[in-house]
């Protein structure tokens, strides 16, 4: 079952030195915007998503739509990945984008970087078996391999580094207040 049309966006592939170009620009720009006013720091993201299929989810975001599903055996239609698989997502890619950044700034080179991301899910309180358990990952594991031509202290200071700044690894790691209401 389809809901949304098949279709993916490729991001065109950039040359090193336009990446580069791109992160120091980021940066230059959003220091300069940071600095003349402390408030354009402070960001509101909004995304909406709408109930399709048997629970699946289609979603809003900006411009961009996405479907949320999950497989058969969770009552799904298993049109499009699960929410936990778009959490992992959402922490392979903000991985990406901090490395990258960090890199530029700490003049280390990526060559190429792939980031794997295993959580483990219990459904016993997904399903109403057992409510003394967690609901989310009891445990998330990221793996992170880079190629590039700096040392492996210098990837791992540089890991050190995203580990402080990525912000899907901080909702991960820390509980965030979070509200809700049915209107």
């Amino acid at each position: 079952m389809t809901l949304l049309n098949d279709q993916f966006t490729a991001i065109a592939d950039v040359t090193a030195d336009e990446r580069a170009q791109r992160l120091t620009d980021a940066g230059t720009t959003w220091n300069e915007r940071i600095a003349r006013d402390t408030s354009n720091a402070q960001l509101t993201y909004k995304v909406t998503g709408r109930g399709v299929g048997s629970v699946g989810t289609e979603i809003r975001a900006g411009k961009h739509r996405f479907l949320v599903d999950e497989p058969a055996a969770l009552a799904g239609d298993d049109a499009a990945a699960s929410p936990v698989e778009y959490a992992l997502g959402a922490l392979i890619s903000c991985q990406v984008v901090v490395f990258r950044l960090y890199a530029q700034a700490l003049g280390l080179t990526i060559d190429d970087i792939e980031v794997t991301a295993e959580g483990d899910l219990d459904v016993r309180k997904l399903f109403g078996i057992d409510e003394s358990g967690r609901a989310g990952f009891q445990d998330v594991r990221v793996k992170v391999d880079i190629t590039g031509p700096n040392t492996a202290e210098e990837y791992e200071r540089l890991r050190a580094v995203v580990e402080e700044h990525c912000p899907v690894l901080d909702l991960f790691a820390n509980p965030v207040p979070t509200s809700g209401a049915l209107v």
